[in-house]
């Protein structure tokens, strides 16, 4: 196990939030725990993340609040979706500099196109109504360029934009996200203001705001016609109805997008 500028590079784990959940005492703030190859890797909605071993990023950040580094600031629970917002705005800032037009599909699915390159799963702890620590697991797909038949639409860096044919280093991709990463705590999660200006950013690379698709609210088990409008104070998704002309409000898993 080598660590170099904060990242702990594994050959192998069963997951790296679990990797990093065993290890938080021990770990700095904003210490990264990265995999070649998971075993159990988790996404969202209890799901298992598949991934190529070698080929892809697997990757956790652990942040630790109001730490005596200095670079994350004390956040209120409230305020926890913010950490949501600066990990997939980072991982679409990092898309972009190797010139991938990604956008950010609620909650924190990163999309190229109709196609999903990258998943975010986040476990946070809190404690006495403010944040007490956060692992911020990412799974990024890179040079993978064959996925299982049963997902439903993974896409890649290799497969998109202008990286196609060419194969990427894993280990300097990671150093340059966690250099985004840490700009975007230090620009936004660490100064008065700047959870407002972290949301406006965020509604700017949300895929499909304002644009009439089909959706399935969960709770009705209806297909509705409707448009993305904003999320609510602590994250939730506002959604507007264009079949009943009003505005619904959606938490994780009350929704599900049609592709």
């Amino acid at each position: 196990m080598t660590k170099k500028h904060d990242i702990i590079w594994l050959d192998t784990t069963d997951s790296t939030n679990e990797e990093a959940r065993r290890n938080i005492l021990s770990l700095d703030n904003l210490s990264v725990v990265s995999a070649y190859r998971q075993t159990a890797g988790r996404g969202q909605r209890g799901n298992s993340w598949s991934s190529v071993p070698g080929e892809n990023l697997t990757f956790s950040v652990v942040m630790k609040y109001g730490h005596e580094s200095g670079l994350v600031s004390p956040l209120r629970a409230c305020d926890q979706f913010a950490v949501s917002e600066a990990a997939a705005l980072a991982v679409v800032d990092l898309l972009a500099s190797h010139d991938i037009e990604a956008k950010i599909k609620w909650p924190n699915d990163i999309y190229v196109s109709d196609r999903k390159i990258c998943g975010i799963l986040i476990e946070n702890s809190v404690r006495d109504g403010s944040m007490a620590s956060s692992i911020i697991g990412i799974g990024l797909n890179v040079n993978q360029t064959t996925f299982d038949p049963s997902l439903p639409n993974p896409t890649s860096m290799a497969l998109s934009g202008n990286t196609r044919s060419q194969s990427i280093s894993l280990e300097p991709l990671l150093e340059e996200f966690v250099y985004i990463f840490k700009g975007y705590c230090t620009r936004y999660l660490n100064i008065t203001g700047g959870l407002s200006r972290l949301r406006r950013l965020y509604l700017s690379q949300m895929w499909r705001k304002d644009i009439l698709t089909e959706y399935t609210d969960l709770l009705e088990m209806r297909t509705f016609k409707g448009r993305i409008k904003g999320l609510t104070d602590i994250g939730l998704l506002i959604v507007e109805d264009t079949e009943k002309g009003e505005l619904k409000e959606f938490a994780f898993k009350e929704i599900s997008y049609i592709i």
